[in-house]
């Protein structure tokens, strides 16, 4: 299977590398991936300045396409320009930290395998759920089998998997579970500072987990040492409130 592999924390990045490792023996591998780190970016695409591509080495002799644009610019001109056919698989990751609620609707690295279902071409995003000391192994064995486990049957169109694994051992990992993608978010807060000119500015700080509390979330499955894959799709009309809004008696201007 030739697959695509990219992500958002950057080229040189653990767990992209890890991937690498892992699938490198048993599939054709294209890499192809931001030269800068990337990270919370979301779908965006670079417009207003050239994207330069560089080859460059990464791990054992394998070669990679350095990209400077976003994790989705790397797909896009992955499958329109570099390679001589689109691959039969994009992989996304293995994204450092979760992204699951609010989180993956900002993430370079699921963006990145949206763009893929948008293009046609099976995708899924990866990530672990840790910032700090990551084992990736657990993650890139069961990447390994679900590769195999998806060669066997249809991929379902206009749609990519977004895939999070817990931060423990393989043996302690419960299972996997399909989820719904959940609505926790961190609240928001920000570090108000000064600069030697007395100019304001900010850092984005983090806040207070605010948790999903319905059963069957992408959250709850990480908490219960679970892996968690949702299905995820580009189309973001809310169809029940489109029906209801063609009821609506809307007119053009002041009636």
């Amino acid at each position: 299977m030739h697959i695509l592999l990219t992500n958002d924390d950057g080229i040189h990045a653990p767990g992209l590398l890890a991937l690498v490792e892992g699938l490198r023996g048993e599939h054709e591998l294209s890499v192809i991936a931001p030269e800068q780190e990337q990270s919370a970016v979301g779908h965006a695409i670079t417009l207003l300045q050239p994207i330069r591509v560089k080859s460059i080495s990464l791990c054992s002799g394998i070669r990679g396409l350095a990209v400077t644009g976003t994790p989705a610019d790397c797909v896009k001109i992955g499958v329109a320009e570099v390679l001589s056919a689109p691959p039969d698989l994009i992989i996304s990751g293995i994204n450092l930290g979760a992204n699951v609620g609010i989180d993956a609707l900002y993430s370079g690295t699921v963006s990145a395998a949206t763009e893929g279902a948008i293009l046609g071409v099976p995708s899924m995003a990866v990530s672990l759920d840790t910032f700090s000391d990551p084992d990736f192994e657990p993650a890139v064995a069961f990447i390994k089998g679900f590769v195999h486990q998806i060669s066997e049957r249809p991929f379902p169109p206009s749609t990519a998997l977004n895939i999070n694994v817990p931060a423990i051992p393989l043996s302690r990992i419960g299972g996997v579970t399909a989820t719904r993608h959940g609505s926790s978010r961190c609240s928001e807060r920000f570090d108000r500072r000064v600069d030697p000119r007395g100019n304001v500015y900010y850092w984005q700080a983090g806040g207070s987990p605010v948790l999903d509390e319905n059963g069957g979330s992408d959250r709850e499955a990480l908490d219960q040492g679970k892996i968690s894959i949702t299905p995820i799709q580009y189309d973001l009309t809310n169809y029940p409130v489109l029906e209801e809004l063609k009821r609506w008696k809307i007119h053009v201007g002041t009636m």
